[in-house]
């Protein structure tokens, strides 16, 4: 049984949430995937059809920057501060780490020097940038190799990587793409600390565990998200597409609704896959498969403007009302603190 209520406006309905933001959500997970060019492409688009949106350029420095495309990531990122998009500090930290990247040291210096003489350098930002400047001038002097200098870059993050203190997801990103290129196992107090935390972001958790799968740490770890915990070894966690792409809720609401509308089964897969990147790597704590389908099938239904009851898609989904309404309750929390630009 399916409820096909939604042809007489289906020609006036405007994809939720969004195209700009569709494309930005296609965009961020091409760039989870590591499917750079992929996640260039769909970024690029967004950015057409919102071209002041700061997170959308964010994107393109970290897709353009993995992907290789380092000079272009620095284009992006001084587009950004001559534009004045995003946070000031975030985007000159940004740029400086691509600076690095490039071995450009004269403009590294130079650009710290005029923050120092605009004293617009945060306290708790201090120190960081003073390291990067003396390395910048060293560098520059030729007191330090190679080899050196990817020492001192590596005992530089390691000494700063503070993850309590990045609550932007914007910025835990940023933190994820660094470290996704580095030895993790230098970092792995301070990150098994803040996975079995109970105030650390879900989002960056879900991160940081699959960068700790990716580089095989095969040590027991606990992990605390949404009042849950259990202890895993990541090296033997799912991969993230095959823990989020072949649960049974996408399964059961595919049989009900993808042959009928298409387009409809594609926004709600993608708000699922948005809450299970959150919920990694727990698996359906909270009710049964039918149950999340129902509530899942239910809140699509109310992005499109339609009211009918949630007792109905319990119905269609053999799951009673009562457990579907427990499930939406938490649905509607995994949406308050997705990631906004996921």
């Amino acid at each position: 049984m399916y409820m096909n209520k939604r042809d007489s406006k289906k020609d006036n309905v405007i994809l939720f949430p969004g195209l700009e933001k569709r494309l930005l959500e296609k965009g961020l997970d091409y760039l989870k995937q590591k499917k750079y060019r992929d996640a260039i492409q769909y970024l690029e688009q967004a950015l057409e059809h919102d071209p002041e949106n700061s997170d959308i350029y964010v994107g393109l420095v970290l897709a353009n920057y993995e992907a290789g495309y380092v000079k272009q990531a620095k284009q992006i990122a001084a587009e950004m501060l001559k534009s004045g998009l995003g946070d000031y500090i975030q985007v000159i930290d940004l740029y400086l780490m691509i600076l690095v990247q490039l071995n450009e040291y004269n403009e590294i210096v130079t650009t710290i020097e005029a923050l120092l003489e605009e004293r617009e350098i945060p306290t708790d930002k201090h120190e960081h940038f003073m390291r990067l400047l003396d390395f910048g001038r060293r560098m520059l002097d030729g007191e330090m190799d190679a080899g050196n200098a990817e020492v001192f870059e590596r005992a530089s993050e390691e000494q700063l990587l503070g993850l309590f203190n990045y609550k932007d997801p914007k910025d835990q990103i940023m933190v994820a793409a660094r470290l996704a290129k580095e030895n993790i196992r230098p970092y792995i107090k301070e990150i098994t600390e803040y996975v079995a935390s109970e105030e650390g972001h879900p989002f960056q958790k879900t991160m940081l565990l699959n960068i700790l799968k990716e580089q095989e740490y095969a040590e027991e770890i606990d992990v605390r998200k949404f009042g849950w915990e259990k202890s895993f070894i990541p090296a033997k966690l799912p991969e993230l597409k095959d823990f989020i792409g072949t649960n049974d809720v996408i399964q059961l609401l595919s049989s009900q609704i993808e042959s009928e509308d298409p387009v409809l089964f594609e926004n709600v897969q993608s708000l699922i896959e948005r809450h299970f990147f959150l919920i990694f790597p727990f698996e359906l704590p909270n009710g049964s498969a039918e149950a999340w389908a129902a509530a899942y099938h239910f809140t699509a239904n109310q992005y499109y403007g339609f009211e009918d009851p949630l007792e109905s898609f319990a119905e269609i989904y053999n799951s009673t009302n009562e457990e579907a309404g427990q499930v939406l309750v938490f649905i509607r929390t995994l949406e308050e603190i997705s990631y906004p630009i996921m």
